[in-house]
């Protein structure tokens, strides 16, 4: 894509550097979206390495997930209970804007890092805390994982089976996704106010409160009224789920009067725009399951590529359903350039999918893929001082770990 005139197309989190110590997803992603926004970002894993290098396909250490929630980073592998590590560890916050981690509450006072400690000693840091429940409460020490969290969130009450109506996992990591980006944006945030201040901040992220916050507006609305709340509406997609076709699948929303007629019209039933029944927004909620009853057959009496042209033509939003396979091919996604192919090294080309943002026009594509465990400590020990010796003596001691 072309440089708009007059636009610098430096990336701008250009200058900014980030210590990641989080793991899985929530964390990871959060990091990722910033190198791609320019950050310089060292991900600090342990000897075992982050879980994620072993979810989904893997060439090596270097799996489908690891490589696509860790783009754009540089890594070293420390044993963060020894000492020596520890030091490492503070000689690269020294260095740094942002500390990123996700461990349990009393984790890093454990590790000698104690939150006050960091405060005090680096005070313009950001240091961002990633946690299943938060940091105090009755859950602060649980385990949390994505599947729990939809769960407590009402994520999974909101995704129904329509033959047994019981709650659904949603096959996706929702709830990390979400926390990524609240993390994200909190970090752009508190570097934002240090602007300001001068100060650096602690900024504490819970994957729950990130998922409540995502569902309220709509899978939540009818919790919002305290004071003699209004009759309750029914659920946010109740009845919302694809039309079956002659040869696939679609999905429409028609909230808009003008384009629930204009669908009645592509259906060859124009009539039913004026049934009272369906005459408003909500009354369509309100009567939802008969009206898809009604619009089922007819959904049936075309294929795809008709329902497609005939929705454009008459302004009706609707979507083909895609496989995955099919995600790559379709002409808006080559168009945007929403998917890259990199040069990975021994692993050959990998595609990932670019952030959604663009700068003046310029899209945020990932710099480089996932690292190999510990691929560059010694890189990253030696811009610290580190001699050749040195660097030795603590792959030795088990201390640091790097490819063989």
């Amino acid at each position: 894509m072309d440089k708009p005139a007059g636009v610098d197309v430096m990336k701008p989190l250009a200058g900014i550097r980030i210590i990641d110590l989080s793991s899985v997803f929530a964390g990871p992603m959060a990091t990722a979206l910033l190198a791609d926004q320019g950050a310089e970002v060292i991900k600090v894993e342990s000897p075992e390495g982050d879980t994620t290098r072993a979810i989904g396909p893997a060439k090596g250490d270097l799996s489908a997930s690891f490589i696509t929630a860790n783009r754009g980073k540089r890594g070293i592998a420390l044993d963060l209970k020894a000492p020596e590590a520890r030091e490492i560890l503070l000689a690269l916050i020294e260095r740094a804007d942002v500390l990123v981690e996700n461990f349990r509450p009393g984790v890093m006072a454990r590790l000698g890092l104690a939150p006050p400690m960091l405060a005090e000693r680096f005070a313009r840091l950001v240091h961002l805390s990633v946690t299943g429940f938060g940091p105090d409460g009755p859950r602060a020490g649980d385990r949390a994982y994505d599947a729990v969290i939809q769960a407590l969130g009402s994520v999974a009450a909101s995704q129904r089976d329509y033959a047994t109506g019981a709650p659904v996992v949603l096959a996706s990591t929702v709830s990390d996704k979400v926390t990524a980006l609240t993390a994200a944006q909190a970090i752009t945030a508190a570097l934002l106010q240090r602007e300001r201040s001068g100060r650096g901040a602690r900024v504490e992220v819970a994957m729950l409160d990130a998922t409540l916050a995502f569902q309220w507006p709509d899978a939540m609305y009818n919790h919002v009224f305290m004071d003699e709340p209004p009759a309750p509406f029914p659920e946010f997609g109740a009845t919302q789920r694809p039309w079956k076709t002659a040869d696939g699948h679609v999905t429409t929303m028609v909230p808009q009067p003008a384009e629930f007629r204009a669908l009645c019209t592509v259906l060859g039933q124009p009539a039913l725009a004026d049934d009272p029944r369906f005459a408003s927004l909500p009354l369509r909620y309100r009567h939802g399951q008969a009206l898809r009853a009604t619009l089922e057959p007819l959904f049936l009496q075309f294929d795809n590529a008709t329902l497609e042209a005939l929705c454009r033509q008459h302004g009706v939003p609707m979507g083909v359903i895609h496989e995955r396979p099919q995600v790559l091919t379709d002409p808006q996604v080559l168009h945007n350039q929403a998917v890259v192919t990199l040069e990975h090294g021994d692993v050959g080309r990998v595609r990932l999918a670019r952030a959604g943002a663009r700068f003046d026009g310029q899209p945020m594509a990932p710099a480089s893929g996932g690292a190999r465990l510990g691929e560059h400590g010694r890189q990253i020990l030696q811009e610290l001082g580190f001699d050749g010796a040195r660097i030795d003596a603590l792959l030795q001691s088990g201390v640091l770990k790097m490819p063989a």
